[in-house]
């Protein structure tokens, strides 16, 4: 290896940067180990994938610097589980190879790696690439940091809005159940998921006194409390980890026939990720206390739902869906 480039590695709030190298040989091993301390790294190693997996999870790294040929789980099974689980699917991962493992390099890259280096790893290189993955973690985090704020916000809407406690939580497991029972992939679950629990987050733009009015609203309240899909979707339009839930939040009271709201979309226009979240929308909405209704039985919201299938509001498949999934919970 070639000597450490001096630069220390970036910290953040002065905390020094974790990196858990996973190589079976010990004395490659140990020069990684010497390398990255020396250059101002926290360093942990371990000799077999399946001791890399257990100290991601008990002693999360900043990042994972992991070698191809692991034995028990190889660096490529490793970095698929890494990425396969929600708490750690964003850690940065450096893969090291032989300059003759092309296959194996690819398939990394496939499973998830960030970067591929050859062994024997140039020590300039691998600490320029740490570098540049920190800083590029320490943007996501930002970003996650922001959207987990958005969430937690979207949460005191319940108390203003005159929803019962652990609405969005309701939403969001109806939703990602309604979707698994569709046959939807995992990562849409989590679209629904976190879409579903942010659905009504424009409505922190709503004042108190219009969404706790237990009368009817008037014309120009309603156009206001309507606004919300946009609010909302304009909330989430700068943060990169909430771009794939703003057809939810925007268009989650679209109706096929054309006449919902705000952009009057028709038929499959509307996500069905929206049309998903739209329908439990619903179903919450009535089957729950509010200043200007009764609460609803399971059993009449459902009827309401079927009655908006046959105006042409929605797919009758999706509320049959939905119906099931109510009935098998009574």
């Amino acid at each position: 290896m070639s000597a450490p480039s001096p630069e220390e590695p970036r910290r953040a709030a002065g905390r020094r940067h974790r990196v858990l190298v996973g190589e079976h040989d010990q004395d490659e091993g140990s020069m990684l180990a010497e390398l990255l301390t020396g250059a101002g790294f926290l360093v942990d190693v371990s000799r077999d994938g399946s001791s890399v997996l257990a100290a991601v999870n008990t002693r999360p790294p900043d990042v994972l610097l992991v070698d191809v040929d692991l034995p028990g789980q190889s660096g490529v099974e490793v970095c698929r589980r890494v990425r396969q689980n929600a708490a750690t699917r964003l850690l940065p991962i450096i893969l090291m190879s032989r300059p003759d493992a092309h296959d194996e390099a690819i398939e990394g890259l496939e499973a998830g790696a960030d970067d591929v280096l050859s062994k024997p790893v140039d020590s300039r290189e691998l600490l320029a690439r740490a570098r540049s993955l920190l800083r590029m973690k320490a943007y996501t985090d930002d970003l996650d940091s922001a959207s987990a704020i958005l969430t937690t916000l979207a949460t005191m809407i319940e108390g203003r809005d005159g929803n019962a406690a652990g609405h969005c939580s309701r939403m969001a497991n109806s939703a990602t159940t309604l979707g698994r029972a569709l046959g939807v992939s995992e990562a849409d679950q989590q679209v629904l998921y976190r879409g579903a629990f942010l659905h009504d987050v424009g409505m922190l733009a709503i004042s108190d006194f219009v969404l706790r009015k237990p009368g009817p609203l008037a014309p120009e309240e309603y156009e206001l409390v309507k606004s919300h899909t946009i609010l909302g979707d304009e909330l989430c339009a700068n943060l990169r980890s909430l771009q794939a839930v703003r057809p939810i939040v925007r268009w989650h009271h679209e109706r096929l026939d054309g006449s919902g709201y705000p952009d009057g979309l028709r038929g499959d226009l509307i996500p069905l990720s929206a049309q998903i979240v739209g329908i439990v929308d619903v179903f919450e909405a009535l089957t729950n206390e509010r200043p200007y209704q009764r609460k609803r039985t399971p059993d009449e919201a459902l009827e309401t739902l079927r009655q908006e299938v046959g105006r042409g509001w929605r797919r009758a498949d999706l509320v049959d869906a939905f119906a099931a999934q109510i009935q098998a919970r009574a």
